[in-house]
């Protein structure tokens, strides 16, 4: 029997979602009580190793045929994220949906009328905006301390390779899209956050090493984009999934009153020495192993709005449709050379 408000079922058992669980059940009001895996997984030893009491499910739709089952988290592979998200609106389930949302515009579209159609909340896993990083960032934004911005870069430097969990199908195009899609679109939704106002195009080159850990993939692994804002602003993001070097989630903003690199400050504002930067404490974006992902706080937000009736802040399904909107009118740039590319 379920001691919390919330019960939450699993569609999708890998790498993200024992991290997943591990977070919902850190929560103050969910709890996960059901899992579906496309391998056949034991009730009694889920349980044992999640704590509380976990049921297997065989088919996506028996989970979701199960009343007691409140809310669905997708982590399965992107291609089926679609027809898994829209089932799930269909039987009235809140779902919580890993990045991507889905692999093209027009699936994340139909995700998105789906859950409006059938009055249920969603919350995508762009987790890094709840980060430290990037709270202290659009704290010092919104403090006025860099006044107002015209120039940001954010970056996403992770190299995917044969060491890294998701490559056996992060290589394929079905799964892993591109280099902005799979995992560029952190960076992309970072400078989304922290810009303001909207994006009238974009222009976008991509690449590929040549070393032999990156042979396999079927897409380009390294892109870049220029996005141009309606206020005149401009933001540059690299999407590295092909760098040999340790992670780096890079920050570099511009305003009419200062600058902010990483956790390095310099402001008018605060009359500090022009010639050196000021050192923060945050805590930085400095691994892309999920386990170190800050999904309990995305978590508690989502539930704790729930509560409340109404859409979560900074990842709900409304707010993820402005970044997806970018990142595929950027592929579509890359896919045409470098053509600039109108946002609708």
């Amino acid at each position: 029997m379920s001691t919390k408000k919330y019960n939450v079922g699993i569609i999708g058992y890998g790498w993200a979602a024992t991290a997943h669980i591990d977070a919902i059940n850190a929560t103050s009001q969910a709890q996960v009580t059901a899992v579906y895996s496309s391998r056949p997984l034991d009730s009694a030893a889920l349980s044992a190793r999640h704590g509380g009491k976990i049921k297997a499910y065989q088919s996506v739709e028996a989970l979701l045929a199960d009343p007691d089952v409140h809310v669905v988290d997708i982590t399965s592979y992107p291609s089926q994220h679609c027809a898994q998200a829209v089932a799930a609106a269909k039987a009235k389930k809140h779902i919580i949906l890993e990045k991507p949302m889905a692999n093209s515009m027009e699936e994340v579209m139909q995700i998105f009328e789906a859950a409006e159609k059938n009055g249920v909340k969603g919350c995508v896993c762009f987790e890094l905006r709840f980060s430290g990083q990037m709270e202290s960032t659009k704290a010092i934004i919104d403090q006025g301390l860099l006044g107002e911005l015209h120039y940001g870069e954010v970056d996403y430097y992770h190299g995917i390779g044969p060491w890294y969990g998701q490559y056996r199908w992060n290589i394929g195009k079905k799964d892993g899209g591109s280099a902005l899609l799979t995992a560029g679109c952190h960076a992309l939704d970072g400078l989304l956050m922290c810009m303001p106002g909207e994006v009238d195009s974009v222009m976008s080159l991509s690449t590929k090493s040549k070393s032999e850990y990156f042979t396999p993939y079927e897409y380009d692994t390294s892109a870049v984009t220029i996005v141009k804002f309606r206020n005149g602003a401009v933001g540059k993001c690299a999407a590295i999934v092909d760098c040999i070097q340790p992670y780096y989630f890079r920050t570099h903003l511009m305003g009419s009153h200062g600058s902010l690199l990483d956790n390095k400050l310099h402001s008018s504002k605060l009359k500090s020495d022009k010639s050196k930067w000021s050192t923060l404490s945050m805590k930085m974006c400095d691994s892309g192993d999920v386990s170190d992902h800050p999904y309990q706080s995305q978590f508690q937000a989502f539930f704790d709005a729930l509560d409340q009736g109404k859409d979560m802040p900074l990842t709900s399904f409304r707010e993820a449709l402005r970044t997806f909107k970018v990142i595929f009118a950027a592929d579509r740039s890359a896919a045409e050379g470098g053509k600039p590319v109108k946002v609708a």
